[in-house]
């Protein structure tokens, strides 16, 4: 992986775990800890896009899509966890 595909990956990690912070309503976790959202999210929207057979197409666009619903879901999975 070169520096720039890894600033790429960076950066769509920050923009969906703050985008899904936003859309669940949450405060968000700050930087890192939207960085870190959003990674996870992407591994697990990628994943799940993935099984499901569905694709959004290709791009920066597109991968923020999928990391974001992975964020929102994994943002999702904590709040169930946190409330048990």
């Amino acid at each position: 992986m070169t520096g720039e595909n890894l600033l790429v990956f960076l950066l769509i990690g920050i923009i969906s775990g703050f985008l899904a912070g936003k859309i669940m309503k949450g405060s968000g976790f700050g930087l890192l800890g939207d960085l870190v959202v959003g990674i996870i999210g992407a591994f697990l929207g990628g994943w799940l896009f993935a099984t499901l057979g569905v694709g959004i197409g290709g791009g920066i666009i597109g991968s923020i899509i999928v990391a974001t619903i992975g964020a929102m879901l994994l943002l999702f999975l904590i709040r169930l966890i946190k409330r048990a």
